[in-house]
């Protein structure tokens, strides 16, 4: 299914990005408006941020996985 049409449920929840340069980001899916998607992000100690990231800039989008599947490997959570 393409990302645009995932938007609508996940509005609200936390959400994984990857952007078309192969970078992505992380945080709670707050709007989509405007060809961008507003994404509230944490950045440190108690400080929070929207960000908008514009249509063309996203490759995919994804639901953070639910954490009662887990395994435990050297450390290291594995979905």
């Amino acid at each position: 299914m393409p990302w645009q049409q995932k938007i609508g449920y996940l509005l609200g929840q936390p959400v994984g990005i990857s952007f078309m340069d192969g970078t992505g980001t992380s945080g709670v899916l707050c709007d989509a408006y405007g060809g961008s998607l507003y994404i509230m992000e944490y950045l440190y100690q108690s400080q929070f941020a929207i960000k908008h990231y514009s249509y063309s800039m996203i490759q995919d989008i994804h639901l953070f996985p639910g954490c009662h599947n887990q395994q435990q490997t050297n450390g290291s959570v594995v979905y």
